[in-house]
């Protein structure tokens, strides 16, 4: 399938894009790896109040209503040829089932065991890719570096695993499906037309449990914070990333999520990592630091 297929939209402001374009790729992933964990951290927060699908709709209605008036979906659909708009249907629907379920599966199982679950089909997105002895080699390390970060404790709960594991597949289709937009164009654009179709999608699932959220203006605020950290800001990031990497350096360096996550611990929850937890941050970003990317992925 041919990943340059062109998806036109508006033009954005240059002088982001121009701050966009000077800084590395990897600074956009750092600061989408951040917001990957402080979003759901406050959002199960919210589920006694809205519900877990309630809480996946607020999230994806924020994010389409933040990206409509900058990116006019409407035009990124009307402009683009047919496999553009299929395109941009696959990843809006990818994004709206993903979201829903892995609200599903933190509401049933530790987040440690969802994200261990969401890690394993990145490694084969990395493996596609990584054609070296180097890069094979980085991915060992930080894998390696991964295990020792992420406490999991196995589940006996089906329906749990059954979300997380589901949510592991269409993570792989969101860094699939995502690249493809990303390198297709304007990602940006790309990204807010698939964001109005996976508001289409959930519209009819969480709205009745988010409607407590409109008759209360703190928990509606809380949980326009939510969608904006989690499926703005770091999907942004995540499209400017994808941009100037080859998809399997990008499924990689998502070995740096654990790391992240240690580090918010530390500064926002006071959660001393222990000496395990050391050397695996070490391996982690060893294994990134080491590894090349392709000139073609």
């Amino acid at each position: 399938m041919n990943d340059r297929t062109q998806a036109p939209a508006t033009s954005p402001a240059p002088g982001p894009m121009l701050l966009a374009a000077k800084l590395p790729p990897h600074v956009w992933f750092g600061v989408s790896a951040v917001f990957h964990y402080l979003g759901p951290a406050f959002a199960v927060l919210l589920f006694p109040h809205v519900g877990v699908l309630g809480m996946a709709w607020l999230r994806i209605a924020t994010a389409a209503l933040v990206f409509a008036p900058l990116t006019r979906p409407w035009r990124t659909f009307a402009r683009a040829d047919p496999p553009a708009r299929l395109l941009l249907l696959a990843f809006g629907a990818c994004l709206a089932v993903m979201n829903c379920a892995f609200y599903l599966a933190l509401d049933r199982l530790p987040i440690s065991l969802v994200a261990a679950i969401e890690f394993v089909g990145t490694i084969g997105v990395s493996l596609v890719g990584l054609r070296s002895a180097r890069n094979l080699t980085a991915l060992a390390v930080a894998v390696t570096g991964t295990v020792l970060l992420i406490d999991v404790k196995w589940s006996s709960d089906p329906l749990g695993l059954f979300w997380a594991f589901l949510n592991g597949a269409l993570f792989v289709g969101y860094i699939v499906l995502g690249h493809r937009v990303a390198r297709a164009g304007d990602g940006i654009a790309g990204l807010g037309a698939a964001m109005a179709v996976a508001f289409l999608v959930v519209l009819p699932i969480g709205f009745t449990d988010a409607l407590p959220a409109f008759f209360s203006p703190p928990l509606l605020i809380a949980a326009i914070g939510v969608g904006i950290c989690s499926s703005v800001i770091p999907y942004i990031c995540d499209q400017l990333a994808m941009s100037r990497l080859p998809r399997s350096s990008f499924a990689l360096m998502l070995s740096l999520l654990p790391v992240t996550a240690t580090l918010i611990g530390v500064i926002v929850l006071r959660q001393i990592p222990d000496f395990s937890d050391c050397i695996g941050i070490a391996l982690v970003v060893a294994g990134v630091a080491f590894h090349r990317p392709a000139r073609t992925d």
